[in-house]
């Protein structure tokens, strides 16, 4: 007789595999959905800082995600004549990687499956009830003591329930892409130096992500039509940063514009289905740590339900424990997004100011400071 726990699994980006990893460690049985045909995450290059490592590493896909990509050292705040406000140094006694996601995503997928997980690709999952049946797309009904939704921002499991507190479109948003490095790049040898350079309310951020790519982030204000066009306006944006343009000359079409989003949740939980990721916590990525608070997420509540037999319990625990640093990590992500609408004069002294306040400095490294729960 099998008397294995069996979770659903909704969602493989990294909240989903991360989950569906630490449960399978655990003895559970474990079938993971994924709507499209490949894994295939949104965005292009990721910052993966000691928390999220951490966790990488308890899933055992910490060698092959980092493979290749620089640690990264230093963060430099520029504005739009170029010049140097803040800089930043990360601690060199915890780490911190800029890598190409679907690198991350492979390496988390191959860890899943090493232990044990289903991952079934084109299979929709569409609602869920408190007592654990999944409704797929195909209308046919699964049963499971644990479902869990990673399936992110337009979540229709967490939707069914009726969780959402309160969803936001953000002011800003982003158009991410990689680039090949060109021979210059190649030869520097060094890709631990990230730069974002404010213009008006647009930015650039050119980050390092393996021996051969480069991710570029482009930022704008949503109300900014020709600044989040897909393909991009290349003159207009030369405009905005002259001393760019052959870089901006190297961006390729393959790119798509996304708004940020704020979503909180009455509750992370209803009966046997728990709700994770950008489906219960959406924030901007203003300090890189979307997949962090994910993946952190992903684990604990494996973590938790392997301690406490009663599922709904081990929900409440978890939430109670994790919920916390995720709140603060939403808040200060948020914030430190509010100077996309200042004058720049006044976003400049903020800045320079955040570059240099040991208080902000401290808020701002704080989640990539924490211990996960279960590493």
């Amino acid at each position: 007789m099998n008397n294995k726990r069996h979770a659903e699994v909704i969602g493989g980006g990294f909240s989903g595999l991360a989950a569906a990893g630490a449960l399978a460690q655990r003895g559970w049985s474990v079938r993971l959905h994924e709507r499209s045909l490949e894994l295939r995450p949104s965005g292009a290059g990721i910052y993966i800082y000691e928390n999220g490592l951490r966790v990488l590493e308890k899933l055992g896909a910490y060698d092959e995600a980092v493979k290749g990509a620089p640690f990264a050292h230093t963060r430099e705040m520029r504005d739009e004549h170029n010049r140097v406000l803040s800089v930043h140094r990360w601690d060199p006694s915890k780490r911190v990687f800029s890598i190409v996601r679907q690198r991350v995503i492979n390496a988390m997928a191959d860890a899943a499956r090493k232990n044990g997980v289903e991952i079934v690709l084109g299979s929709e999952a569409v609602a869920a009830t408190p007592d654990g049946e999944l409704t797929m797309a195909s209308g046919s009904k699964l049963k499971a003591d644990l479902i869990v939704a990673g399936d992110g921002v337009n979540s229709k499991i967490r939707d069914s329930l009726g969780l959402v507190a309160k969803r936001k479109g953000l002011p800003d948003g982003a158009i991410r892409v990689l680039i090949a490095k060109t021979p210059e790049e190649m030869a520097s040898g060094d890709g631990g130096t990230t730069i974002e350079n404010w213009s008006g309310s647009r930015r650039i951020l050119y980050t390092p992500v393996s021996e051969t790519e480069v991710y570029i982030a482009l930022t704008m204000l949503h109300s900014d039509e020709i600044g989040k066009r897909t393909p991009i306006d290349k003159a207009d944006w030369k405009r905005a940063f002259p001393h760019w343009a052959a870089l901006i000359d190297r961006i390729t079409d393959d790119a798509r514009y996304d708004r940020f989003e704020y979503i909180r949740l009455k509750k992370w939980s209803s009966g046997r289905v728990a709700v994770l990721g950008d489906a219960a916590h959406a924030l901007p990525p203003n300090i890189g740590q979307g997949a962090g608070c994910s993946m952190m997420n992903g684990l604990s509540l494996a973590y938790y339900l392997d301690r406490e037999p009663d599922i709904a319990t081990a929900l409440d625990v978890w939430e109670t424990n994790e919920r916390p640093l995720t709140e603060h990590t939403q808040r200060i992500s948020v914030f430190l997004g509010l100077p996309t609408t200042w004058p720049t004069p006044l976003r400049r002294a903020f800045l320079t100011l955040a570059g240099k306040s040991k208080w902000m400095i401290a808020q701002r490294t704080k989640t990539a400071r924490h211990i996960p729960t279960g590493t």
